[in-house]
């Protein structure tokens, strides 16, 4: 496998944990895990209010789509980072071109992804906040979660495009070296002899005519 394959050395090099959490990657990953728990942390913990009676409601214009879409999104980027950051580690150690190429397109694809569902999730959020009475949230319970899960939201989408372009990036590194490489597969060794030579295209050896001349010229002196 040709070294620097998708961004990575050879497989089997050490892993340098210093050189590692220092990548743009990782800490890209590690923000976005973060934020992901800010999200729905602070929707389940105080995202939900009660007024004169037992039901609870979504701070968020008491649309309780509100809140799970918050809710779900935070939950999967959060379980979507561990699986990302768990092949970050163990990338190098993948000795198939192809399956680093797989790797690397499903990180593409699922960043891609959240990018644009956070977006998605801070106009949501943003508009339904907008539209809330501060009057239906009894002792300004939840005021300061929902602002929370907003901001998050913002810092979720620049995290995940930030990992979608490191992602794109990866991946034309990776086509780029691997184009390289056939390349060189193709022109850089001689085709294959099979040891059978054209029999009508045999010369014989230099000065074979010379020598034959002289042998024939040479008589036995007398005695």
């Amino acid at each position: 496998m040709e070294g620097g394959a998708y961004g990575a050395g050879k497989a089997g090099s050490a892993l340098d944990p210093i050189s590692f959490l220092k990548q743009p990657q990782t800490i890209l990953r590690i923000l976005s895990w973060v934020f992901s728990i800010v999200v729905f942390a602070s929707i389940v913990n105080e995202g939900y209010v009660n007024k004169s009676s037992d039901y609870l409601y979504c701070v968020f214009n008491k649309n309780n789509n509100a809140c799970n879409y918050g809710i779900a999104i935070g939950i999967i980027a959060f379980f979507g980072c561990i699986l990302f950051l768990t092949l970050d580690i163990y990338f190098p150690q993948i000795s198939s071109v192809k399956d680093r190429k797989h790797v690397v397109l499903g990180d593409l694809g699922f960043s891609g992804l959240w990018t644009f569902l956070w977006f998605v999730g801070f106009c949501f959020l943003v508009n339904q906040w907008q539209m809330t009475s501060i009057g239906d949230l009894p002792l300004n319970q939840g005021a300061d979660a929902a602002r929370a899960a907003i901001a998050f939201s913002f810092f979720s989408i620049l995290a995940w495009a930030g990992l979608t372009l490191k992602a794109w990036q990866r991946y034309r590194l990776g086509a780029d070296s691997s184009l390289f490489s056939q390349d060189h597969l193709d022109t850089g060794h001689p085709p294959y002899s099979t040891g059978i030579e054209n029999t009508e295209t045999f010369q014989s050896p230099p000065f074979a005519e010379n020598l034959d001349t002289a042998s024939t010229g040479y008589q036995m002196p007398p005695y």
